[in-house]
Formats: structure tokens, sequence, C-alpha cells
């Protein structure tokens, strides 16, 4: 069960660049009340790693790159 998103995550995301793949995915992810856990398990990376890629804080390295780019496609075909 997901308890959703803090305020301070979603106003941190809406100001971050969407031309960040994290910041594009947190941004779906966000909209769609997808959990950070499931999406990290996708990708294989921790938690922390998503939530520092929706922040903005750091981006996907060149070997996930790719894979979020497809999981940002596979999620707004389902939106």
């Amino acid at each position: 069960m997901s308890i959703g998103y803090s305020q301070r995550l979603v106003e941190a995301n809406k100001k971050a660049s969407v031309k960040s793949l994290g910041v594009a995915l947190g941004r779906l992810c966000i909209s769609q009340g997808i959990p950070v856990a499931l999406i990290a398990e996708q990708l294989d990376v921790s938690r922390a790693t998503i939530y520092n890629w929706f922040w903005g804080v750091n981006t996907p390295d060149n070997k996930r790159s790719e894979r979020v780019r497809l999981l940002i496609q596979n999620l707004k075909r389902k939106k």
C-alpha cells in the first residue's frame, strides 16, 4: 500500500528541470501515484536513488538512462 509522496518532494520535483530524466520520471510517478519501491525494483536501484532522481539531485547514469526512457514511455501509454 502506497502512502503517497510528501509535499516537499512534490514541490521540489515541480521546481526541478524536467530536462532531467529522473525529474521527468518523478512527475509521471507522482501524477499516477506509482510507488517509489516499484520503480526502484524495475530499474534495479535503491529507493534512495529514485528519490534523488525525483528531487533533481542526481540523474540516471548512462547505464540506466535508456531503461528510464523506456519506462517513461510505458508510463505515458498507461496514462
